[in-house]
């Protein structure tokens, strides 16, 4: 099972593995033996979006108190810079196990998905 798994922050095991904080989850398992690998790969991407979209939210509100020091001074590039910067940092924190909510996404929509299956 260890070779299934690929670590994020909080030992959250990706796609095929059912291991959920460093502890077997069989709901999952048994999920995930009914949803095909393709809906699986489609799944963690919606959760990941799903992620970096309240990433973004959550670091657009740290800076918006922040004052445009530095050489782009305060203008309304700075805005617009800053806005894609934080755009990139969320996307980029949430593919690298963000801080946990795309697994919880995940596990839920695959829970769902398998008991349409049946």
């Amino acid at each position: 099972m260890e070779a299934n798994m690929v670590h994020g922050i909080g030992g959250y095991a990706k796609a095929r593995s059912s291991i959920i904080n460093g502890r077997s989850d069989p709901q999952l398992a048994e999920a995930l033996s009914k949803v095909s690998p393709e809906a699986q790969k489609k799944t963690r991407a919606k959760a990941q979006e799903f992620e970096a979209v309240f990433l973004n939210s959550m670091f657009s509100q740290m800076t918006t108190g922040v004052k445009g020091d530095g050489p782009f001074g305060d203008t309304t590039g700075t805005g617009v810079w800053r806005s894609m910067l934080t755009d990139e940092y969320s996307k980029s924190f949430a593919r690298s196990g963000g801080i946990g909510i795309s697994n919880d996404v995940f596990r839920t929509l695959i829970l769902q998905q398998a008991n349409r299956a049946g």
